[in-house]
């Protein structure tokens, strides 16, 4: 398998993530945020409000990070944001549990999507058989008392 297709897989898999935009007074900003689609390309979208302080964040920086995170599963795509208010594409989207934040649902005019075009990603996948390994000679070490040595973790940088 391809590091950008081991990537897309990885990040698909996660129903949530965290978007970190740069705030308007330089800070970093995180919160977490539903996954409404991960495209093959590592492109993601998510739904948020037009009044969200997010919009004004990306407006002005549209360079985000959005990581995701599982127990042995671990991935971040960096790239830029954009508004998206196209409503075929949000209809098409479109999942009833927004309608916690959308009462009107999908015709809500507040309502649209970021898009994050994936410049680049980095994935560390400790699951299945590497995830053993790993375990193993981390237990072995600690008995030991000392660092546990490289195992073969799945990590890789990817140019999107």
């Amino acid at each position: 398998m391809d590091k950008q297709h081991h990537l897309y897989e990885l990040a698909s898999a996660f129903r949530d993530a965290m978007l970190v935009t740069r705030g308007l007074d330089g800070s970093l900003h995180a919160r977490p945020m539903a996954v409404a689609e991960i495209e093959p390309d590592a492109d993601a979208f998510f739904s948020t409000n037009l009044e969200s302080p997010k919009i004004a964040e990306i407006e002005a920086n549209p360079e985000v990070l959005v990581t995701f995170q599982s127990r042995s599963e671990f991935a971040t795509i960096q790239g830029r944001a954009t508004i998206v208010r196209d409503r075929a594409q949000i209809d098409r989207l479109w999942s009833e549990t927004w309608r916690i934040w959308f009462p009107q649902g999908k015709e809500d005019p507040n309502l649209c999507l970021l898009k994050i075009s994936a410049d680049r990603g980095e994935y560390w996948d400790t699951s299945g058989l590497q995830g053993v390994k790993f375990a193993l000679e981390s237990v072995k070490a600690r008995l030991a008392g000392r660092i546990p040595q490289k195992t073969e973790v799945q990590n890789a940088k990817v140019d999107l």
